[in-house]
C-alpha cells in the first residue's frame, strides 16, 4: 500500500467510481422531458444518453496510453473536472447541437476517472487489499446505479434540466482527489520490450492470450448487463409490471444483488480462486435467464435479475483483477483502456445483436438466447481450463 494512502482515499476513489454509472443512468427518467422541450425526435433524444457512451471507446485508449505516459493522478483528476464541467453544462444549455458537444466532453471525462481510477487502484494497493478495493469498485457502481436513477426522476420533476446539475459534484471531488490521492509509484519490475505501439501490444496479447479472454468476458457481461436494462421492462410489461417506480425495483435489485457479492468479493476469493467465481457466475446467468423466459408473474420475474447481479459482482472485480496480473507493469493504463472499450462497446451493441431476435422469438426468445450466451461462456471456460 502508498504510504500516503488514507481512508480519504478509498472514499475518494469509491464516490468516483459511481460517476462512471451516473454519466448516462441519471438521464433516464427525463429523456421524453428533454425531447419535448428540445423539440427532437425520439432517436435524437436517445443521442444525449449514448453519445458518452461512444466518446468513452474511442478515448480510452487514448487516455491509456497517456496514463501510462504520465501516470494515473493526474489524468484521473483532469477527468473529474471534465466531467463536472461538461456534464453540469446542461444546466445552462436550451438547444440540442451545444447539449450534445457537452455529453461528448462528458464521454471523454468519463474515459479518463475509468482507467486512471483502475491504474490508481493497481498501483496504491497490493495483493488481498487490491482485490478488496476492486470490489468495492464494483459494489459502489452497483449502489450508483440503484441511486442516481431515482435522483434523476426525483430532479426531474422540478425541470428537465434540474438532473444536469448533479455532474458538478464531480468538480468538488477532484479538489479533494487533488489533496487526498497520493502520487503512487510506478512498478518497473515487468517492464518489457512489449509496450507501445500496434506491433508490441499485438506481441503482449500473443505472449499473454489470456488478456483476450478478458476482454471478451467484460464485453459479454456488459452485453448481458444492458439485455436487461434494455428488454426486462418489455418482458415486465406482460407481466403486468407497467409503471416506472415497478420496473426500477426490478432493476435496483439487479443492481443490490451485485453489490453484495462484490463487498464481500476479496472474502469469496480467499476461499476459492477467479476461474470458479467466474464459472459460478455463468452457471448462474444461465440459469437466470432460462427462469426468465418461464416466469408467469412479477413474483417469478424477481430470480433472473438477482441471478444475474449475484454473478455481476464477481466478474467486475475479476476481470479487472486479471488485468492487472496480464498487462506489462509498463502499459496498464493502456490495456486496462481496452477493458472500458470492451465493456462500453457491449452495452452499445447489446440492443442491435438481441432486437433481431424478437419479431421471430418474442421477448423470452430474447432472454433464451441470452441463457444460451452464458452456457456457451461456462462450457468455453470449462474447455480453456481443461487445456
Amino acid at each position: 500500500m502508498s504510504a500516503g494512502e488514507t481512508r480519504a482515499t478509498l472514499w475518494v476513489l469509491l464516490a468516483s467510481a459511481t460517476l462512471t454509472v451516473m454519466a448516462g443512468a441519471i438521464l433516464g427518467p427525463v429523456v421524453p422531458s428533454i425531447q419535448s422541450n428540445l423539440g427532437v425526435s425520439e432517436s435524437l433524444a436517445g443521442l444525449i444518453i449514448t453519445t458518452h457512451g461512444a466518446l468513452i471507446v474511442l478515448v480510452s485508449p487514448i487516455a491509456g496510453t497517456i496514463i501510462d505516459r504520465v501516470g494515473p493522478r493526474r489524468p484521473y483528476i483532469v477527468g473529474l473536472l471534465l466531467y463536472g464541467v461538461g456534464g453540469g453544462a446542461g444546466l445552462f444549455v436550451d438547444s440540442f447541437l451545444p447539449l450534445l458537444l457537452s455529453r461528448a466532453a462528458l464521454g471523454v471525462g468519463v474515459a479518463f476517472i475509468y482507467t486512471g481510477l483502475t491504474v490508481l487502484i493497481y498501483r496504491i494497493y497490493q495483493g488481498q487489499r487490491m482485490d478488496r478495493v476492486l470490489g468495492l469498485r464494483s459494489s459502489a457502481n452497483s449502489v450508483g446505479a440503484v441511486i442516481w436513477p431515482l435522483l434523476g426522476g426525483a430532479l426531474g420533476a422540478l425541470t428537465w434540466q434540474a438532473p444536469f446539475g448533479v455532474y458538478l459534484l464531480a468538480v468538488p471531488l477532484g479538489v479533494l482527489a487533488v489533496v487526498t490521492i497520493p502520487e503512487p509509484s510506478s512498478d518497473d519490475s515487468d517492464e518489457t520490450d512489449e509496450s507501445g505501439g500496434l506491433r508490441e501490444v499485438v506481441g503482449v496479447v500473443r505472449n499473454r492470450p489470456g488478456i483476450l479472454s478478458v476482454y471478451l468476458l467484460y464485453f459479454g457481461a456488459n452485453a448481458l448487463l444492458y439485455s436487461i436494462v434494455v428488454f426486462y421492462p418489455q418482458l415486465l410489461n406482460g407481466l403486468g409490471v407497467t409503471s416506472s417506480v415497478g420496473i426500477s425495483l426490478y432493476l435496483s435489485a439487479n443492481g443490490l444483488a451485485g453489490g453484495i457479492t462484490a463487498a464481500g468479493y476479496d472474502r469469496l476469493l480467499g476461499r476459492t480462486t477467479r476461474i470458479r467465481l467466474v464459472g459460478t457466475a455463468l452457471l448462474l446467468w444461465s440459469l437466470g435467464f432460462a427462469s426468465a423466459t418461464l416466469a408467469t408473474s412479477a413474483l417469478t420475474a424477481v430470480p433472473a435479475v438477482v441471478a444475474f447481479g449475484l454473478g455481476l459482482g464477481v466478474v467486475f472485480p475479476s476481470a479487472f483483477s486479471w488485468i492487472e496480473a496480464l498487462a506489462p507493469a509498463d502499459k496498464q493504463g493502456q490495456f486496462s483502456s481496452y477493458l472500458a472499450s470492451a465493456g462500453y462497446t457491449g452495452q452499445f451493441l447489446s440492443p442491435v445483436l438481441f432486437s433481431p431476435l424478437l419479431p421471430a422469438l418474442g421477448i423470452r426468445g430474447v432472454f433464451g438466447a441470452a441463457a444460451l450466451a452464458a452456457l456457451v461462456g461456462l462450457a468455453g471456460l470449462l474447455v480453456a481450463t481443461r487445456k
